[in-house]
């Protein structure tokens, strides 16, 4: 059996043709529309405020957060090496001054303190002696350097206008990167001597790995010029050419946003390191960083859209319910309105009926009379073939004159009975009253009617004309679903000491199992192309719940229809 969910309101498609220029105001689609629309409004607006505000404050503080890291990391970084270089430099002064240009010229005290060196702080290669005229007198370390001439080096004549000199990485004479650490001392009267020391590069590279960098991070010198100093994760190795711009010149450490090489957004650090050419700069992708936020925009957008399908879910719900609700407040209006007026009808019918009852019973006592009249005259003359025909004529007259007083009578017992009243009732004369309405339509559609009561059901308290309009439009309901040929059977039985059952049964067409459950709502019909208004059953369903009964039905399709009506004998509240 196929499973067929049907989500659309049973408003969704009604029209009421009775609201005229006014259609706005009675269409139910429109109204759900505004309902849906205004609330939804209304209650997703603070919530897509709220999550525009967290999601900007969020992003600014993540972002202000790893903006502090990034400084933090450079800032740690640069005391770090500026401690080193200091370090280093402030040994060789104190070593200047403490000994002597003879001392220093022996080579193994200059091996001495070169060792001391090593052992103390670490971070030196190599230790020379320089002359005022720039030639090598000692020299200790792994090279052949020995008389080396420097009176052409830059780094000579800095030193010596300066005090103190701290060069960025080179090659020099070895070929080998490295720097340079030197001291002048002056002796006084055009005399003095430069002590030089070498560091490699790989020892100022050592003390950045110290530093905590994370797997994101791009730590590295480079010198004014823009040359790596150091060895980069991201921008080649020692001695080639940055290829992002040299940060202008800071006093404190600055963080700047840049885009990289590949469009990637960076944020780059970095840090001038005072009497040094160097620059230490750390470069950190910004969509790496940003992992926490993407992180919490999960969150926020699930939130975001957590709250937006539970808003919708329960607007369209209280929506649909609301008027659904004026839906069926509306159905009924209209029901009872309809139902007013069929009343009004049935009524103006009955008292139509009356009238043209009173009417005919009047002609018809004339006739009625003057056939008696013949009659009489009649008698007294011989026996005659003409007497004899005309005896016979006027008793058939006088017969018909009977027969439609029968149906006045009863067009009167019918329309007397349109008012509400509670009397003792007899079914099967009720049953037989409707149906003597009837007669000559099942006779000419061959439509045979049973009626089986049960002798046991005595008179009961009721009011006679609803039962006639019930009996009378289950039995319409039910010539509708037949052929010609067809059967309808009353069946009445009693049930129990105060109630009794009336059952309506056809084997007409049947009604299909999504339609059985809707036959007593208003306006459903299962023939509104053959003329129904779906208001029969409906009325039918209120009229017996007037009387205090209930009303059940079951239906197979191809094989009939059963209409069962419990009336109580002896009802408490008539309606």
């Amino acid at each position: 059996m196929a499973f067929k969910i049907n989500l659309k309101p049973k408003f969704w498609d009604y029209r009421d043709v009775a609201a005229g220029p006014y259609r706005n105001l009675f269409s139910l689609r429109r109204i759900w529309y505004l309902s849906v629309f205004l609330t939804a409004g209304a209650a997703l607006a603070p919530v897509f405020f709220l999550a525009a505000i967290d999601y900007q404050v969020t992003q600014k503080a993540i972002e202000s957060e790893n903006m502090l890291r990034l400084s933090r990391l450079v800032s740690n970084a640069r005391r770090t090496l500026s401690f080193f270089l200091v370090e280093r430099q402030s040994a060789m002064e104190f070593l200047s001054r403490d000994n002597s240009f003879e001392s220093l010229s022996k080579p193994s005290r200059l091996f001495d303190i070169l060792r001391n060196l090593k052992t103390s702080f670490g971070g030196f290669t190599d230790l020379g002696l320089i002359d005022e005229s720039g030639r090598q007198i000692t020299y200790i370390g792994p090279y052949d350097l020995d008389s080396a001439d420097y009176s052409d080096q830059k780094w000579f004549e800095e030193v010596k206008a300066q005090g103190s000199y701290t060069s960025d990485v080179f090659l020099g004479f070895r070929r080998s990167p490295h720097m340079v650490l030197a001291v002048y001392c002056d002796m006084g009267g055009d005399r003095g001597f430069v002590l030089r020391a070498t560091i490699e590069t790989e020892d100022i590279h050592q003390k950045l790995l110290q530093v905590e960098t994370g797997s994101v991070s791009d730590l590295f010198i480079v010198n004014h010029d823009g040359v790596l100093q150091t060895d980069s994760r991201s921008y080649g190795g020692i001695l080639e050419r940055l290829s992002v711009p040299v940060p202008e010149r800071a006093d404190s450490t600055r963080i700047l946003e840049r885009r990289g090489e590949g469009g990637e957004t960076l944020y780059v650090g970095y840090a001038y390191i005072d009497e040094t050419p160097f620059i230490l700069m750390a470069v950190k992708n910004k969509s790496e960083m940003m992992r926490p936020w993407l992180k919490a925009r999960r969150q926020i957008t699930t939130y975001l859209l957590g709250s937006i399908a539970i808003i919708l879910m329960v607007v369209l719900a209280v929506a649909t319910y609301l008027v659904s609700r004026i839906h069926a407040a509306d159905q009924r209006r209209v029901a009872t309105l309809h139902q007013v007026e069929y009343t009004n009808k049935l009524a103006s019918i009955g008292r139509l009926a009356a009238g043209v009852a009173h009417e005919i019973n009047n002609p018809l006592a004339i006739i009625n009379e003057k056939a008696g009249l013949i009659m009489d005259l009649l008698r007294p003359q011989p026996e005659a073939a003409l007497r004899t025909r005309l005896i016979e004529q006027t008793e058939v007259i006088s017969a018909s004159v009977k027969r439609c007083a029968t149906i006045t009578r009863r067009l009167l017992g019918f329309a007397r009975r349109m008012d509400v009243s509670v009397e003792s009732v007899n079914l099967r004369e009720v049953i037989e009253s409707v149906l003597s309405f009837l007669r000559n339509e099942a006779q000419y559609r061959s439509i045979n009617i049973d009626i089986q009561i049960d002798p046991e059901i005595p008179d009961f308290d009721s009011d006679r004309g609803k039962l006639q309009q019930v009996f009378l439009n289950l039995i319409n309901n039910a010539f509708a679903a037949l052929e010609d040929g067809g059967n309808v059977t009353f069946k009445a039985d009693l049930i129990s000491e105060n109630s009794i059952r009336v059952s309506v049964i056809d084997d007409g067409c049947g009604i299909a199992p999504e339609d059985l459950k809707r036959v007593f709502e208003p306006f459903f019909s299962t023939r509104t192309k053959q003329g129904g208004t779906g208001l029969g059953l409906s009325i039918t369903y209120g009229l017996v719940q007037e009387i205090g009964g209930s009303i059940d039905v079951t239906s197979r399709v191809g094989e009939g229809t059963r209409f069962d009506i419990i009336l109580p004998l002896k009802p408490e509240t008539m309606k």
